[in-house]
């Protein structure tokens, strides 16, 4: 695979052996941090960004980690929010790493010099429906990004109700407040490890990607980051009458009173537990938690704040062809009907609505649809483009969701059309204003050669969908 020199043009690899480790360590404003090197790749796990969110501090807005009084062990991955995983088997790998320190980023770094300009960087927040989901994940392994000249950070931030529970006297969106904390971390010590602080981009998928967009729409994430990508992200936002009556049903089961003092007396893992013993008696359907709206971070509908706040910041915006209807029985002669899908309410029809909302953003937004069907899920299903983006094939758990032989161009591709996106290029393809017949980038479209510059229209266009919960 080719990497990129800074005006994003294709150079030949020279890396050293992949079998030498060594350790590095890095000087930033946060302290000293000992990282590992492997071949021309350096990474730092596990870094806490904020003090564990434990005692008087559980249920606060999220408190910045003093600088480090001795050398900081960044050898391994960090805690995890993630105590208990939604599902028994999940697309995406996403190990539960035990310990209080869930607050805490990784970062996979290529080698740097005092002599060469700084790297752009890339923020990763996972997906996971904002109750679930592990930024340990081997999916989310940063080692292209560094390979290519791109500094790849992935941030932990609290979930479920610890994260985004709708309490009196508790903070609304403490998960977007953990997510705001840890880019103040990236602006501050980011050029330590090669980082470029004025050239952050802020990416996510699925629960991940309706951060970006809600970050992007808020006041609050203003000068944190400079360009954004949504993948399968949305518009999404918890009614906060059902996300009482959630909470009201799950004290009751725990045996605490639905308030801050009661949900602090069991332990998260405890908690989650009782989520998921909740979700299997609905029959699936998740509960009512994630962004809240009506707070400082999201005063206004994320819809309606991506028409006012953003528009310096360009965006890449996209979907899946079949996100959560992956079924061969959906793809008639190469069309969708629109609007009868789960794909197309909760995923598709919120990139034309973004793209109109930002209609008038000077930056420009982008649509892509990621097309190529698993042989194994049956569709374009939800999650499977991430390893494409990441170009990690080889990692864990990829042929079990795409089959012995996922297509190596088709990786190369769409990493590299990010990679461009990160470096600061405008894509290839024309922007997107939210009207019927946008262009599109379609990737791994069935009978299109994976390597093409395929270019087609976003479809469908549908009605919004209110009251509709984030589903991964």
């Amino acid at each position: 695979m080719d990497s990129f020199d800074a005006r994003g043009e294709r150079n030949e690899m020279r890396i050293r052996p992949a079998e030498v480790r060594e350790t590095v360590t890095v000087r930033a404003p946060a302290g000293t941090i000992i990282g590992r090197r492997t071949g021309s790749v350096r990474r730092f796990l596990g870094i806490p960004y904020a003090e564990a969110p434990t005692g008087a501090r559980r249920f606060a807005a999220p408190a910045r980690r003093g600088r480090f009084t001795e050398p900081f062990d960044a050898s391994r991955h960090g805690a995890t929010a993630q105590r208990v995983p939604l599902f028994a088997t999940t697309t995406v790998p996403e190990p539960s790493v035990p310990g209080d320190d869930v607050l805490n980023l990784g970062i996979v770094a290529p080698d740097a010099d005092d002599d060469r300009e700084p790297f752009p960087v890339l923020v990763w927040i996972h997906g996971g429906a904002f109750l679930a989901g592990s930024p340990a994940s081997p999916w989310y392994d940063g080692r292209a990004f560094a390979r290519d000249g791109v500094v790849c950070v992935t941030v932990g931030y609290r979930l479920g109700v610890d994260g985004f529970a709708v309490l009196d006297g508790v903070p609304a969106n403490l998960g977007m407040r953990d997510l705001l904390l840890a880019l103040d971390w990236v602006q501050d010590n980011i050029a330590a490890f090669g980082g470029d602080p004025d050239r952050v981009t802020v990416a996510g998928q699925s629960a991940g990607g309706a951060a970006v967009l809600a970050l992007l729409s808020s006041p609050a994430g203003s000068g944190r980051f400079h360009r954004a990508a949504s993948l399968s992200g949305g518009t999404f936002a918890a009614d906060g009458d059902a996300a009482r009556d959630f909470l009201g049903r799950l004290a009751h089961r725990l045996g605490v009173p639905p308030t801050r003092a009661g949900f602090a007396g069991r332990a998260v893992e405890h908690i989650q537990r009782c989520v998921i013993d909740l979700r299997d008696e609905q029959g699936d359907d998740l509960p009512a938690l994630g962004l809240f709206v009506g707070d400082d971070i999201l005063p206004a509908p994320i819809a309606d704040g991506l028409t006012r706040h953003g528009h310096a910041v360009p965006l890449l915006l996209g979907a899946t062809g079949d996100e959560f209807d992956g079924d061969a029985t959906i793809r008639t002669a190469g069309t969708r009907e629109a609007g009868t899908r789960v794909t197309d309410t909760l995923f598709r029809a919120a990139c034309p609505r973004v793209a109109a909302s930002r209609r008038d953003a000077a930056a420009g937004t982008w649509l892509y649809s990621f097309e190529w069907p698993s042989p194994v899920l049956g569709g374009a299903t939800h999650c499977i483009d991430i390893p494409f983006f990441f170009d990690v094939l080889d990692a864990p758990g990829v042929g079990e969701a795409l089959g012995p032989n996922p297509p190596g161009e088709l990786a190369a591709l769409t990493h590299t059309d990010l990679v461009r996106f990160v470096r600061g290029q405008e894509p290839a393809w024309a922007r997107a204003t939210g009207t019927l017949g946008d262009a599109a980038r379609e990737y791994g479209r069935p009978g299109a050669a994976l390597t093409a510059d395929t270019t087609g229209l976003f479809d469908p266009v549908v009605p919004a969908v209110s009251g509709v919960a984030e589903a991964c």
